[in-house]
């Protein structure tokens, strides 16, 4: 089998290591290497062959080598890149932006297209700017194009499946879940020190509902460590300061050093309005941390509440509650660290993950 991963558009490895991914987007199509395929990787960098070829050793990169404008590169890809996409056998896209590059280059080159999507876009924009406003109309006609004409369509979770199905003809037969993976090896427990109370991994946007989330810890005299970077990082800061927060900001960290910040750590907390499928939230889980979620979409779907951790509101008392519950409480701390770690394993290992996908893409061959 060779696979051919199409990046989000204007997507770069530069970009996935920046914000500490790069090793976890990677583990995947190391494994599917692992099983004998041939995997090639389409970004927009214009130096990524040559500044990654020794750290993603046996991974094709086909990039922006020529330094072309965005538009034209992104027009002649299919073109650009044609001897690999001849010989390859599949082409996938990462995240649903830009994958319609992916789905003419599959047209172009007659191979069958898997529309990979970890969160459905349309509605991301329909709930920051309005179910009727111009951007999420346009993405969902995005996706409609996209969905409707790809030969098969692999989502993280069955909430997304469901909206696909309903919303966008000719789709259904056609969708897959398939959940985000941890490496379980990497993400597990250690014996360190806990000297932080309180941890919180991802973007510093509205999404997250960080500003809730530190009003809530006001007063409780806890160490707090938020790592991350995005547009509130400055407010963030400042709020903090007002609020007289014990906060650690380290900003990104590669994703194999995570492991060690969430052990040291008593409690993650995930408070966001909405998400995809959080990767952070089941790396903590894999580690044994006991976790609050806000009982939000793409959360509830995770965690049962004081079985494997505990959603809440996401209002500021709501958070509060479930911070001073857990807090208190070192017999419940462990009773959810333990079955948070199981959970994960059991759901969403490395190994588990890269059969279900590799079994997908060789249906989609034949």
């Amino acid at each position: 089998m060779h696979l051919t991963l199409f990046f989000t558009h204007n997507t770069a490895l530069k970009d996935w290591d920046r914000v500490g991914m790069l090793e976890r987007e990677v583990a995947l199509y190391r494994k599917h290497m692992d099983a004998g395929a041939k995997v090639s990787f389409v970004t927009y960098g214009r130096k990524d062959r040559i500044r990654y070829k020794d750290r993603l050793e046996g991974i094709e990169i086909l990039c922006n080598e020529y330094g072309l404008p965005l538009p034209i590169y992104t027009r002649m890809i299919p073109l650009l890149h044609a001897g690999t996409l001849r010989r390859t056998n599949i082409i996938k896209s990462n995240q649903t932006p830009g994958a319609l590059t992916a789905l003419r280059a599959a047209q172009v080159h007659r191979k069958p297209l898997l529309a990979r999507c970890g969160y459905m876009h349309s509605e991301f924009i329909e709930r920051e700017r309005g179910e009727h406003s111009k951007q999420a109309i346009e993405a969902l006609n995005y996706e409609s194009k996209l969905f409707s004409a790809a030969d098969g369509i692999e989502v993280t979770t069955p909430m997304m499946q469901e909206s696909i199905e309903k919303r966008i003809s000719g789709t259904n037969g056609k969708v897959t879940v398939i959940p985000n993976y941890v490496n379980t090896e990497l993400f597990a427990p250690s014996s360190s020190v806990k000297d932080i109370d309180i941890l919180f991994i991802g973007r510093l946007n509205p999404q997250k509902n960080l500003q809730t989330l530190l009003k809530a810890l006001q007063g409780l005299k806890l160490k707090i460590a938020i790592i991350g970077k995005g547009p509130l990082e400055d407010e963030l800061k400042s709020q903090a300061q007002g609020l007289e927060l014990d906060i650690e900001w380290p900003g990104n960290i590669p994703n194999p050093d995570l492991p060690n910040w969430l052990n040291r750590s008593k409690i993650f907390v995930l408070p966001s309005h909405y998400e995809g499928h959080p990767k952070t939230l089941i790396e903590a889980m894999a580690t044994g941390l006991p976790v609050i979620g806000g009982d939000a979409p793409g959360i509830r779907e995770i965690i049962s509440h004081l079985k494997t951790g505990w959603l809440c509101p996401t209002d500021t008392g709501g958070i509060r509650e479930a911070v001073e519950e857990l807090m208190a409480s070192e017999a419940l701390r462990q009773h959810l660290s333990n079955n948070a770690r199981g959970f994960a394993i059991d759901k969403y290992s490395l190994g588990t993950i890269a059969e279900q996908e590799l079994n997908l893409l060789d249906k989609l061959m034949r």
